[in-house]
């Protein structure tokens, strides 16, 4: 089947589609690396159970479609894969779609009465009984077509998954849920309150990914500064940051998903004398003026963001922050957007991204009044990110001619190797191309940064530069 969907491929170590196989099926993963987690978990209790995965769902048993339901452009591109499935199995390209994730979740039985041709849906926390689920499809069974179980009070156990990044970096969710209240998110409704995994827990599951090959962590979870508060009664993060540091074969840990609120000096300060944790940290902020981010419920200020940001700037050395902002939320004026403008400008975030308010069934902002016409939004969002893609532009010039580690993430056909520096987070940011001596994916290598284009970076090896300066 032609395609460009996220189809996943079948890991060299996975399941054969042999004889003692109950069946071949094909993966769709969407969203976010939270759900790539989930989408990593029911791979392997399939694979467990001996199902196969194959790569092409054209000729497979059935499809699974892992979806994203955040904010209503994801919910499309959801549900239009689905239908895309759903015409493979009437063409009789395969026997059965199961869709899972967090759009059922969002939907409930909504998502089976807009799309019959579904065979199952399968909620967030039903990821564990996925094989039950593959099991009545290929049986034949069409009762009980939906699987919704309560969200969990405890996290759920992460280690039985089949990766599908690569060997040498994984995501590690270290909480999953969330207790935060702001006004534009549907998050809270879908994955419920927060659940903090347990620090031994992480680790142990840190030390098994070490050793199978893993040499950058990148920490993930609906809200991470928040670590620890529902088990332990305190935020946590600083220790388990520390207990992930003593990790052998982990070389970098990169943060994801930090929240403004309880980010305190001890973190600061863990984060700025770490050898392993990158000084990179993904903060996400939403807005900069303060009466817009009371509407949407932050519990922060403008003040206490700038304090913050100034903090981070000033005691973590060679910083690259990253943001995402929320343009056009019910309300915004054209002064309050300037400011937010203005204040990007100011800070020269290295790396951000930029969404239009979203309206979403069951949050509190769609009864604020103040509701802007699209064409506002998305001009504010042109706008801004206009003004970041200059900034960032900045940024990729003030590195050319440094020496940057990277960590080789591919091998093309040209003679290139792709890879990241400390400054690039795999599928957001940019990425380098080093003219290729032979290195090998999942390397880390010294690299001189010589260009830019556009967004990535071109660089050579350094040290075969060194060897032609030494002779």
């Amino acid at each position: 089947m032609s395609t460009s969907l996220p189809i996943i491929d079948a890991p060299l170590d996975s399941p054969a589609a042999g004889s003692h196989s109950k069946g071949t099926y094909a993966f769709v993963s969407l969203g976010c690396p939270k759900n790539l987690v989930d989408s990593e978990n029911m791979l392997g209790t399939l694979a467990l159970d001996g199902y196969s995965l194959v790569s092409d769902p054209e000729g497979a048993d059935f499809v699974i479609v892992n979806t994203c339901g955040f904010i209503e452009e994801s919910r499309q591109e959801s549900k239009a894969v689905i239908r895309e499935m759903l015409d493979l199995k009437e063409a009789g390209g395969t026997k059965g779609v199961i869709v899972a994730g967090c759009l059922p979740e969002r939907l409930g039985g909504g998502l089976l009465e807009e799309m019959p041709e579904i065979d199952h849906v399968v909620g967030l926390w039903g990821r564990d009984e996925i094989n039950r689920v593959a099991d009545h499809l290929v049986g034949g069974v069409r009762e009980q077509r939906e699987l919704f179980r309560p969200a969990p009070i405890r996290a759920l156990d992460d280690r039985q998954r089949l990766r599908i990044t690569p060997q040498h970096f994984a995501y590690l969710k270290i909480s999953d849920g969330c207790d935060r209240t702001c006004t534009f998110c549907s998050i809270p409704k879908m994955r419920g309150k927060h659940v903090t995994k347990p620090i031994e827990k992480v680790v142990t599951e840190a030390r098994e990914l070490a050793a199978d090959g893993v040499k950058e962590l990148i920490l993930v979870a609906q809200d991470t500064t928040y670590y620890g508060m529902d088990y332990y009664g305190e935020v946590r993060l600083v220790d388990l940051l520390k207990e992930l540091e003593q990790v052998d074969g982990i070389d970098w840990l990169r943060l994801m998903y930090l929240y403004p609120v309880n980010f305190t000096d001890e973190l600061i300060d863990t984060i700025a004398g770490s050898e392993k944790i990158l000084p990179y940290l993904d903060m996400p902020l939403q807005h900069i003026n303060s009466q817009v981010l009371k509407r949407m419920q932050r519990r922060v200020d403008r003040d206490k963001t700038v304090t913050l940001v100034e903090k981070l700037r000033e005691r973590v050395p060679n910083l690259v922050l990253r943001t995402t902002f929320i343009v056009g939320f019910p309300g915004e004026t054209d002064a309050q957007f300037q400011e937010l403008q203005d204040f990007v400008e100011d800070t020269r975030f290295e790396r951000m991204g930029v969404f239009t308010y979203s309206v979403e069934p069951g949050t509190p902002a769609v009864k604020l009044d103040g509701h802007l016409p699209e064409e506002v939004k998305h001009a504010r969002r042109d706008e801004l990110m206009e003004t970041q893609q200059q900034l960032a532009f900045d940024f990729g010039d003030s590195l050319i001619g440094y020496e940057l580690d990277c960590l080789i993430d591919e091998k093309l056909e040209d003679g290139l190797a792709v890879g990241r520096t400390y400054a690039d987070a795999p599928e957001i940011d940019g990425c380098v191309y080093v003219e290729d001596t032979d290195l090998e994916v999942g390397e880390m290598v010294p690299v001189e940064i010589v260009s830019r284009e556009s967004y990535d970076w071109m660089a050579v090896d350094a040290r075969a530069t060194a060897d032609e300066i030494g002779n």
